[in-house]
């Protein structure tokens, strides 16, 4: 039976998928509310369209499937399986930082205390996680010299003929020789421990009093010493808690950065209100192993809201949380023409997180809404006994502290992926060998041409000058001889005009012309070139997705650096800078094509009345708003009559207003 024909015999209950390779390896796994219309997904036209998506389902040749009860089992099936399987086209947490628990090895006849990094279903009691991880230590030490209970290593199932060195220095009841304790009196301190780990302080001083009151009546002066000197520290304990945080929350926050498909991400724990310890977490082959960015995302809104299925977009651009968050994106096109998703990756990296813990803070903060939060948070919910919050705050102060962990965020990137940034000076000489260029680069002069369907046709002009960015010299051209949609004229134009007004006005050269775009740009660049006798001038460009760098002469040979390559950075740096400055351009020129539409088609307006309005009101909006007196101070009574009547039947809906054509 082929892939097709077992896709339509899948059920459409609740469950997970996994598809294999023609080796028979798990390459990736998935959950779905209905497994036939999830994996049926995977086979429409617009998820082929996505780089990742592709190269999965040429490698699938089999599909399997385990059905469960509900979502919240699939929900912890699927991670399981991820963490066992480890398959490549999933998003594989990658850290070796484990922070430690505190063990009580309570199937023993006398229980030990230790600090451990690994949870096993062995009946032992585990306290924690602990951040800092030395804190755990700390604690245990503490619990030796104030409760007497041993973490060493000597066997107590049987008795030994004489004590240890700890018993001696008063950091052991000597559970090792016969007579020094009994396992009544030992296994009530374990309870006192429990409690003092269990932080439940009151009650165990309750028991403590009680227990120094009734040894100081029996005369046991030394037994009452001792509960004593554990009452003291416990109230030092409490102290030191109510010093820590007056808001006395528990919370991991969470920031990220990506760029050049290389990801950095901070989680900052949170323990009584205080950021206590950091984790960073770096993924530098997301392409190769993340989750479908587009794909997922919208089936899991079609499951989670119950819609009925739409086909998957893979133009569609992860959800956005607002403006104004300094240094992530929450969705951006890799060189391979995939999307990476932010609310996708979050979700995934949440649930491997934390649904094998056994404690999970009551509040997780995250940059971006992701579509199963709300599952997620309830089956943790579910798992831990207690109410936990998972939110993608937007303002207030837990949107400043999630903006802090991105900015730490993009210095971890930093540090990790640009710790051997060269000088500027070695990136210069670095490019002029990878482009072949007879002298220094010191001047970069980058093209790119904007517009929507052929309209406000315009282009840009960046340059970088011995290292930065030469805002000063920026350039704006509209394109003036080109109709419809042709950039490879549009480009010939913009060229042509600004290197013959350098011809006329005597002035030198850039060491580069960098143009926005493929083979055809750079032969359009060329051309115009050499139609004002300029032959000699290096010339290359840099094409979106592929980044490819194409020289001129040298095109069947092209540029290929590694996407870590400073050089290729440098390149990139300056290509975006001038896609943004072009599109801010063709934006300004959208906006006022509109404006001058609008007034344009009320009878009576022609262009100098229109400017003569804009000038007085400076927005049509002003105009809107303009009473009688106003508008007749500008222009005539039956104008002014014909402008108010215009606005008062676009009020109503009456009004017939010109149609933009635009596409983005």
């Amino acid at each position: 039976m082929d892939l097709h024909q077992k896709i339509r015999t899948l059920p459409t209950q609740p469950g997970c998928y996994l598809y294999k390779n023609a080796d028979g390896e798990v390459i990736y796994v998935g959950k779905a509310k209905n497994l036939r219309a999830r994996v049926r997904s995977y086979f429409l036209e617009a998820s082929q369209a996505n780089a990742k998506t592709g190269s999965l389902m040429r490698e699938a040749v089999d599909v399997e499937y385990i059905t469960v009860a509900n979502e919240h089992e699939a929900l912890a099936l699927e991670n399981n399986l991820i963490k066992q399987k480890k398959p490549r086209f999933n998003i594989l947490l990658r850290d070796d930082k484990t922070y430690p628990y505190i063990k009580l090895t309570m199937n023993d006849r006398y229980p030990k205390v230790f600090v451990t990094r690994r949870l096993r279903k062995d009946g032992g009691a585990y306290y924690g996680p602990y951040f800092p991880g030395n804190l755990a230590y700390r604690l245990v030490d503490l619990i030796h010299r104030s409760f007497l209970i041993p973490s060493c290593k000597v066997d107590l199932s049987r008795y030994h003929p004489r004590a240890c060195l700890q018993y001696y220095i008063k950091r052991c009841l000597g559970p090792c020789l016969e007579g020094l304790t009994t396992p009544e009196t030992y296994r009530e301190t374990i309870r006192d421990v429990q409690l003092f780990l269990e932080g439940r302080p009151n009650e165990l001083e309750q028991v403590l009093t009680k227990r120094m009151e009734a040894a100081a009546e029996a005369e046991q002066f030394e037994t009452a010493a001792r509960l004593r000197d554990q009452i003291v520290t416990v109230h030092q304990m409490q102290d030191k808690q109510r010093m820590a945080g007056t808001d006395n929350e528990d919370a991991d926050v969470f920031g990220y950065h990506f760029e050049n498909e290389m990801l950095a991400v901070n989680l900052f724990h949170m323990r009584s209100g205080k950021i206590v310890d950091r984790r960073d977490f770096f993924w530098e082959d997301l392409p190769e192993s993340a989750s479908d960015a587009v794909t997922e995302a919208v089936a899991e809104l079609d499951e989670l809201e119950a819609l009925p299925r739409i086909e998957p977009d893979p133009a569609a651009a992860a959800p956005e949380i607002g403006e104004g968050i300094p240094v992530v994106q929450h969705s951006a096109v890799s060189e391979l023409g995939a999307t990476f998703s932010a609310s996708v990756f979050f979700s995934a990296l949440l649930k491997q997180l934390y649904l094998d813990q056994t404690y999970v803070p009551r509040s997780i903060l995250v940059p971006v809404e992701f579509p199963d939060r709300a599952l997620l948070a309830e089956a943790l919910t579910g798992r831990t006994g207690k109410r936990i919050e998972i939110l993608a705050p937007q303002r207030g102060e837990k949107r400043s502290l999630v903006d802090l962990v991105c900015q730490n965020a993009k210095q971890s990137y930093d540090q990790r992926f640009r710790v051997l940034q060269p000088g500027m000076k070695a990136i210069q000489e670095a490019l002029q060998d990878a482009l072949t260029l007879e002298e220094l680069p010191r001047r970069i002069e980058c093209f790119d041409i904007s517009h929507i369907q052929g309209a406000e046709t315009v282009a840009s002009m960046v340059v970088w000058e011995d290292g930065a960015m030469k805002k000063s010299d920026y350039r704006k051209f509209q394109v003036k001889t080109v109709t419809g949609v042709d950039d490879f004229a549009s480009m010939r134009e913009v060229i042509q005009r600004r290197y013959k007004r350098l011809q006329e006005d005597k002035k030198p050269f850039p060491s580069l012309i960098l143009i926005d775009g493929g083979l055809g740009q750079l032969h359009a660049a060329y051309s115009a070139l050499e139609e004002i006798g300029v032959t000699l001038q290096p010339l290359a460009s840099i094409a979106k997705r592929e980044e490819i760098i194409y020289v001129y002469g040298q095109e069947n040979e092209p540029v290929v650096l590694d996407r870590r390559s400073p050089v290729l950075h440098l390149m990139q740096k300056i290509r975006d800078e001038s896609h943004r400055f072009a599109v801010t351009y063709h934006r300004k020129r959208r906006q006022m094509r509109d404006r001058d539409s609008e007034l344009l088609s009320i009878p009576g307006v022609g262009p100098r009345t229109r400017q003569r309005l804009i000038e007085h009101f400076g927005s049509v909006r002003g105009i809107r708003q303009a009473g009688p007196d106003a508008l007749t101070a500008v222009v005539n009574s039956a104008t002014a009559e014909k402008i108010r009547n215009y606005f008062a039947a676009e009020a109503s809906g009456k009004a017939v207003l010109p149609v933009l054509n635009e596409a983005s």
